[in-house]
């Protein structure tokens, strides 16, 4: 595919910088603790308009909770919307306040000894996520514990005014808008530097490199590239999250480093996608993919 016809997984018209600038004037004036009820119940109320969402977002769960009823199904789509808003509402406001108050909404990191053992041979550190929870706070907060400039790599934004909003550099933070299979060049660089470089890596890309890995029982496609970033820099992978959990707080989980040899990016891909799977099981309604996973990687394949 030309970068032009790459899948785009999922635009909406409110992904607009009027409406977020809206919605974060709104939110700011609310106390947290009511500001999520209130997402929430809008999170509800709004998924219920949204049929081909649902539909889609049931789909995926269908996979992901096999002999689960359907009236508990319709419950976990509702709950992944009420998260979604949840996640959303701190995205305009924590994730945008003052870094060093972000710890006040940790309730528990999991894998930091992980974390130590990748970071120790000095080459850089990989860290993976996925559309979970809120993974952008998960950078934030990871980004001081690892005392190094950390490259956070996004997608370009349909709004490209939502991009600055959105993504403002700190002293240890960098924002890399992938709109180019070149701006591997930069992060390769990085690496090399013993920086950090944080991906989300549960959606393909539409490009060659899309390999299919087993996932909740059938074949998905995942982005290779990580990994082949991983093995041309001699760096680890280090699967990290960041699930909300059912008191508001935040709980950030990371797996063992993954070693990248010549010619095993896919087998390195296959652990990290089990990582993947673990953690879904874990957090299935923050999962946040509102299209169809598996008929998306066969259009993909």
């Amino acid at each position: 595919m030309t970068s032009s016809s790459r899948p785009r997984w999922y635009s909406h018209g409110l992904n607009r910088l009027a409406y977020y600038r809206l919605a974060a004037a709104c939110a700011a004036g609310v106390p947290r603790r009511g500001r999520l009820v209130l997402a929430r119940a809008a999170g509800r109320a709004i998924g219920n308009r949204l049929v081909t969402e649902r539909r889609q977002v049931r789909a995926n769960l269908a996979r992901v909770l096999p002999g689960a009823s359907a009236a508990a199904l319709d419950r976990a789509v509702s709950e992944t919307f009420a998260n979604f808003a949840a996640c959303f509402a701190d995205l305009l406001t924590i994730n945008r306040g003052d870094p060093a108050r972000l710890r006040d909404y940790v309730a528990e990191t999991e894998g930091e000894e992980d974390l130590d053992a990748a970071c120790a041979p000095g080459r850089g550190v990989i860290l993976l996520t996925a559309h979970l929870g809120n993974w952008e706070l998960g950078g934030r907060l990871l980004a001081p514990r690892l005392d190094r400039t950390t490259h956070v790599v996004l997608s370009p934004e349909a709004d490209a005014a939502l991009e600055g909003y959105l993504r403002r550099d700190e002293p240890r933070l960098r924002f890399v808008t992938r709109r180019r299979p070149t701006s591997t060049l930069g992060l390769l660089a990085a690496l090399r530097r013993n920086e950090a470089v944080a991906m989300q890596g549960d959606r393909p890309t539409g490009e060659r490199g899309d390999t299919h890995v087993d996932f909740f029982g059938a074949p998905a496609a995942f982005p290779i590239g990580p990994f082949v970033l991983a093995r041309a820099a001699g760096a680890p992978v280090v699967p990290a999250f960041c699930a909300m959990t059912p008191e508001g707080r935040y709980r950030i989980s990371m797996e063992p480093p993954i070693w990248v040899k010549s010619g095993e990016e896919g087998a390195a891909l296959a652990t990290a996608v089990g990582a993947l799977e673990r953690v879904i099981r874990r957090h299935p309604t923050q999962w946040f993919n509102f299209f169809d996973v598996w008929s998306a990687s066969r259009a993909t394949g």
